[in-house]
This record gives C-alpha cells, structure tokens and sequence, in this order.
C-alpha cells in the first residue's frame, strides 16, 4: 500500500532543519512522530514498587525492578484496588501480570539476542521517519507498548549510535501487561518542563476493576516555543468493537477535558495528541466526544483537526486485520497549531511505510513486518506502520 502524500503544489527543498521555499522565506522544521512498537519488553521478569508518599506525577512514584529485587525491597505486596486514593502513604509492590511470554522461559522464548535486534530496529525506524522531507531526525517521538525506564534508555542510547541525542519522559501506569506510553524527545530541539499522568478510570465489570495506560501529557518548549504533548494508548477492541466502546469512550472523554482545559487556560495553546486509539478516525470516540473535523477550515475553539481522517478516505492505514486497514494511530491538533503563523504550526501529515516495515509474501503480505507470529518471531518491527506530522515556521 502506497503511503506518501504527493504534494504536486510545491517541491521543498530542506537543508540543515529549514525549507527554503523562495529565495526570501526559509522554514524551521519539526517532525512529530508516533509509533506503536508492538511489545517492547526487557527480557528480566519485572514487577512494580509504588511509593505512596509521593505525587503520581513523580517518575519515582512506580518505578520498574527485578522481580527478585521487589521480594526484598521490604516493600508489601498489594492484591487490592489500585488508585492513587487508596495507594496514598503506603509502599507495594505491584506484580505484573500477563507478561510471562517476554522472558527466556516463556512461551516466545524472549532472549537478549531478539531484544537487541528489536531495539535496533525500532531505533532504526525512528531515525529514518520524515527524513525524506526534512533531512533530519524527528524532535519528539510519542511510544506506546514500552515495558519500563531500561528499554527508553537501552532505546535512546541506540539512538545515540546512529547520531541522535534523545532523552525521554516515562511515568509507570497500573496496566496489567505493564506497558506504557512515552515521549521521547531531541535533546537539541525541545525541553520538557512539565509531566503528568492523567489516569482513565474504566467502566467496571461487576466486582471487577480495570486498568489500562494513563494518558501522558507533557509540557515543554519546542526551539523555546511552548507546546503540549499528549501520548495515548487507548483501551483495545477485545471482546468486540461495540462492547469495548465504553473504554475508549471513557479515554476520549479524559483527552477531550485535558484539551480543552489547556486552551481554557491560554487560547492559543499548541497542542498535539498522538497515540494508538484503538479506533479509526470516523469512530464515535473520535469524530463525536474528541469533536475532530477533517478539513482545516472547518477547525474552531471546541473542536480538534484530525489529518489522518483524509488519509484514511483514500485507502490508507497503520495496521491491518482480515486483509483491511484500520488508522488507529493518529495525531489530533488543536486550532492555533494550524492557523499560527508565527510560530510552528501543521504542514502536512503522513504513515511511514517503507518497503523494510511492510511483509513481502505470504497471507498477510502488504501488513506491517510485526516481530511474531503468534509465539513465533519472525524478525519484524511492529504490528503498526507509525505516522509523522511535519511542523513547519518561518525563520525570518
């Protein structure tokens, strides 16, 4: 499936992070990209150690250890409800469950070898995005399906080897796999100033408590231009699409109150939400609670701009399933991203789809090169093709 836009307007020419479109005007440039990068996990059984007695939005608040170390942390294991409520000046240790399968015993037989080559490719991947159109490597990149701090660092000094200089922000969610979402970030290009978790309280199931993975927002400078960041990996369709509704639903409604509190406070707040939702760009979570319209025009306070919806109308995707692509992983703007014009603001959109990401041959050829077929691996990269937002300002 052929996934670059052809801008048949306008040929750009970018050199050293600027476009030069005339002799007079020149560009700054911005890649903003996001990747699911299908189960990223260490290969060290791994559990969670909670402090209480910080903020949630302290990295040190949940943080990720050994699972023999967390036997003799001193710490209690907890089998209660988790929330930050009843979590309040207690110390626990919190198990991870359903993750056996990512360890040397386990059913896919993780090991170093398979680690380092994933990591390498996902690195790979992340170097390589919007390169085409800007020369340069991207200045924030949103993950889901981490497993912990180890991964973001062994992710960031791969990246280092092939010339980047990335840091990241990461805070532990109460999902039950143990995978979270992250920015990770260009050193050279932005600052973050501000984290925080926003926890998605899920419909219950009888007795049942559910969890999945907080919404990341971040607050930082972009070359000392103020933005906001929010990464998300939204509750998945098992179950079916209609009965897993509610969950995403509950998700969008946390987003949509994040956004719309942040212009609240500053109308001219630049924001950028990203993230696997784990719905299309027609799905009611997003066209009806995020109140996201296709064309830029029609943008106003209240509502979001959401490029990937056009992509999807022309056939487009991240992921496919029974020979059909889906676009789960989008980016949603906000208004004064695309009508400032002063500062970055929306240039264009795409999926990041070379010819390495996507499988050559056999039943699923045209999907996304994932890393296993069931408990096989196979080598690949993810299950998700990402998707890159290209920003753009004038240097004068």
């Amino acid at each position: 499936m052929h996934v670059f836009l052809k801008n048949s307007l306008v040929f750009i020419f970018f050199c050293t992070l600027s476009i030069q479109l005339n002799a007079q005007v020149k560009f700054k440039t911005a890649t903003v990209m996001f990747y699911n990068v299908e189960n990223l996990y260490d290969t060290i059984k791994s559990a969670d150690l909670i402090n209480g007695s910080l903020d949630p939005n302290d990295p040190k608040y949940q943080i990720s250890v050994p699972e023999d170390s967390a036997q003799t942390s001193g710490y209690t294991f907890h089998s209660d409800e988790l929330s930050f409520a009843k979590l309040k000046g207690k110390k626990v240790v919190r198990k991870h469950i359903l993750t056996d399968e990512f360890h040397y015993k386990g059913t896919k037989l993780w090991d170093s070898k398979k680690y380092k080559e994933k990591i390498d490719h996902i690195s790979r991947v992340i170097t390589e995005t919007g390169k085409a159109e800007t020369q340069s490597m991207p200045a924030i990149v949103g993950l889901c399906e981490i497993e912990n701090e180890q991964v973001l660092k062994d992710l960031c000094e791969a990246l280092k080897k092939k010339g980047g200089n990335y840091g990241f922000v990461h805070l532990n969610s109460f999902d039950p796999r143990g995978i979270d979402v992250a920015l990770v970030y260009n050193k050279t290009k932005f600052v973050p100033i501000n984290q925080q978790r926003l926890l998605i309280n899920l419909p219950k199931e009888g007795d049942y408590k559910k969890y999945t993975r907080d919404i990341l927002c971040v607050e930082g400078l972009l070359d000392d231009e103020k933005m906001y960041f929010l990464v998300n990996h939204w509750p998945s369709r098992r179950g079916g699409e209609q009965k897993s509704l509610p969950n995403r639903i509950a998700a969008a409604k946390v987003l949509k109150q994040a956004m719309d509190s942040l212009i609240t406070l500053n109308p001219k707040a630049k924001i950028l939400a990203m993230g696997d939702f784990n719905d299309d760009c027609n799905s009611p979570s997003i066209k009806k609670v995020l109140n996201t319209v296709s064309k830029k025009e029609n943008v106003k306070i209240g509502s979001y701009y959401n490029p990937a919806e056009i992509l999807f109308k022309k056939g487009l995707g991240t992921l496919a399933y029974q020979d059909s692509f889906n676009f789960f992983d989008q980016q949603i703007i906000s208004p004064e991203l695309i009508a400032d014009k002063e500062g970055y603001h929306f240039y264009k959109m795409n999926v990041f789809s070379p010819a390495y990401l996507v499988t050559q041959e056999g039943s699923r050829k045209g999907y996304p090169f994932r890393s296993f077929s069931n408990d096989n691996y196979i080598g690949g990269y993810s299950d998700h093709f990402p998707v890159y937002t290209v920003l753009i300002k004038e240097v004068k």
